[in-house]
Protein backbone atom coordinates (compact mmCIF):
# COMPACT_ATOMS: atom_id res chain seq x y z
CA UNK A 1 0.00 0.00 0.00
CA UNK A 2 1.41 3.37 -1.46
CA UNK A 3 0.65 6.91 -0.30
CA UNK A 4 -0.60 9.14 -2.89
CA UNK A 5 1.97 12.00 -3.91
CA UNK A 6 0.15 14.39 -2.38
CA UNK A 7 -0.42 13.39 0.80
CA UNK A 8 3.48 12.32 0.88
CA UNK A 9 4.43 15.34 -0.12
CA UNK A 10 2.01 17.08 2.69
CA UNK A 11 3.19 15.21 5.52
CA UNK A 12 6.69 16.02 4.62
CA UNK A 13 6.11 19.79 4.61
CA UNK A 14 4.30 19.71 8.01
CA UNK A 15 7.39 17.48 9.62
CA UNK A 16 10.04 19.78 7.90
CA UNK A 17 8.16 23.08 8.94
CA UNK A 18 7.72 21.38 12.64
CA UNK A 19 11.98 20.83 12.47
CA UNK A 20 12.48 24.31 10.93
CA UNK A 21 10.46 25.47 14.23
CA UNK A 22 12.43 23.30 16.42
CA UNK A 23 15.79 24.38 15.54
CA UNK A 24 14.71 27.94 15.76
CA UNK A 25 13.46 27.43 18.85
CA UNK A 26 17.03 26.01 20.39
CA UNK A 27 18.79 29.32 18.68
CA UNK A 28 16.19 31.33 20.98
CA UNK A 29 16.82 29.03 24.44
CA UNK A 30 19.99 28.50 23.62
CA UNK A 31 20.98 33.03 23.66
CA UNK A 32 18.94 32.59 26.25
CA UNK A 33 20.93 30.31 28.61
CA UNK A 34 24.09 32.19 27.43
CA UNK A 35 22.21 35.53 28.90
CA UNK A 36 20.71 34.21 32.23
CA UNK A 37 24.74 32.93 32.36
CA UNK A 38 26.42 36.13 31.74
CA UNK A 39 23.84 37.68 34.30
CA UNK A 40 24.99 35.14 37.17
CA UNK A 41 28.24 36.12 36.07
CA UNK A 42 27.98 39.65 37.32
CA UNK A 43 26.01 38.68 40.30
CA UNK A 44 28.81 36.25 41.28
CA UNK A 45 31.26 39.59 41.01
CA UNK A 46 28.97 42.17 42.16
CA UNK A 47 28.21 39.57 45.75
CA UNK A 48 32.04 39.44 45.77
CA UNK A 49 32.63 42.96 45.69
CA UNK A 50 29.56 44.06 48.38
CA UNK A 51 30.54 41.18 50.61
CA UNK A 52 34.47 43.44 51.10
CA UNK A 53 32.20 46.29 52.25
CA UNK A 54 32.48 46.44 56.21
CA UNK A 55 28.01 46.44 57.51
CA UNK A 56 28.37 50.19 58.20
CA UNK A 57 29.08 51.18 54.46
CA UNK A 58 26.17 53.22 53.12
CA UNK A 59 24.66 51.33 49.80
CA UNK A 60 22.25 52.30 47.47
CA UNK A 61 20.05 51.04 45.08
CA UNK A 62 17.99 52.44 42.33
CA UNK A 63 14.71 52.97 42.39
CA UNK A 64 13.26 54.50 38.80
CA UNK A 65 15.13 57.67 38.74
CA UNK A 66 16.19 57.97 42.30
CA UNK A 67 18.06 56.13 44.71
CA UNK A 68 17.50 54.34 47.85
CA UNK A 69 19.21 53.60 50.99
CA UNK A 70 20.28 49.60 50.96
CA UNK A 71 21.22 47.98 53.84
CA UNK A 72 24.65 45.69 53.34
CA UNK A 73 23.47 42.50 54.14
CA UNK A 74 19.77 43.25 52.43
CA UNK A 75 22.10 43.81 49.00
CA UNK A 76 23.24 40.29 49.30
CA UNK A 77 20.12 38.87 49.86
CA UNK A 78 18.97 40.08 46.77
CA UNK A 79 21.92 39.06 45.09
CA UNK A 80 21.73 35.85 46.39
CA UNK A 81 17.95 35.77 45.47
CA UNK A 82 18.81 37.16 41.82
CA UNK A 83 21.24 34.56 41.57
CA UNK A 84 19.10 30.94 42.25
CA UNK A 85 15.79 32.54 40.36
CA UNK A 86 18.53 33.01 37.20
CA UNK A 87 19.58 29.07 38.14
CA UNK A 88 15.46 28.32 38.34
CA UNK A 89 15.43 29.65 35.31
CA UNK A 90 18.61 27.89 33.49
CA UNK A 91 17.41 24.36 34.51
CA UNK A 92 14.19 24.85 33.14
CA UNK A 93 15.80 26.07 29.81
CA UNK A 94 18.10 23.21 29.70
CA UNK A 95 14.85 21.01 30.09
CA UNK A 96 13.36 22.65 27.41
CA UNK A 97 16.24 22.96 25.12
CA UNK A 98 16.81 19.15 25.46
CA UNK A 99 12.93 18.72 24.58
CA UNK A 100 13.38 21.10 21.36
CA UNK A 101 16.50 19.05 20.66
CA UNK A 102 14.96 15.87 20.57
CA UNK A 103 12.03 16.57 18.45
CA UNK A 104 14.37 18.40 16.05
CA UNK A 105 16.08 14.99 15.93
CA UNK A 106 12.54 12.74 15.49
CA UNK A 107 11.25 15.07 12.91
CA UNK A 108 14.82 14.27 10.56
CA UNK A 109 14.29 11.00 11.36
CA UNK A 110 10.96 11.12 10.34
CA UNK A 111 11.59 12.97 7.23
CA UNK A 112 14.81 10.13 5.94
CA UNK A 113 12.20 7.30 6.70
CA UNK A 114 9.92 8.24 4.55
CA UNK A 115 12.38 8.93 1.98
CA UNK A 116 14.02 5.47 2.20
CA UNK A 117 10.94 4.15 2.37
CA UNK A 118 10.07 5.77 -1.30
CA UNK A 119 6.42 6.32 0.37
CA UNK A 120 5.64 3.05 0.44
Amino acid sequence: MSIPNEALQKLVQEIETQAINAQREINVVKTSIMSKQRDIRMLELTSTEVKQLSNDTKAYEGVGKMFVFTPVDRVEKRLASEKSELKSDISNLNKKLHYLETTHKNSREHIDQIFRSGGR
